[in-house]
């Protein structure tokens, strides 16, 4: 995966590199099947419980 591309969330686009260094600590890492993918603060905010009860990502 590109560097460019783990700077993205997977859900919304948003940049992590846009954000003050404390806001980028709120960032969430997922790993599915050996990759990485990150999720903005927000997206997270929105998808807390289908993170939790560890839906497949399709069903959000």
């Amino acid at each position: 995966m590109s560097e460019a591309a783990s700077d993205v969330c997977a859900r919304c686009g948003r940049s992590r590199v846009a954000d003050s260094p404390t806001e980028a600590l709120a960032w969430v890492a997922e790993v599915e099947g050996g990759r990485t993918s990150w999720l903005c603060p927000a997206c997270v905010r929105e998808h807390v419980r289908d993170i939790e009860g560890k839906l497949p990502a399709e069903y959000w």
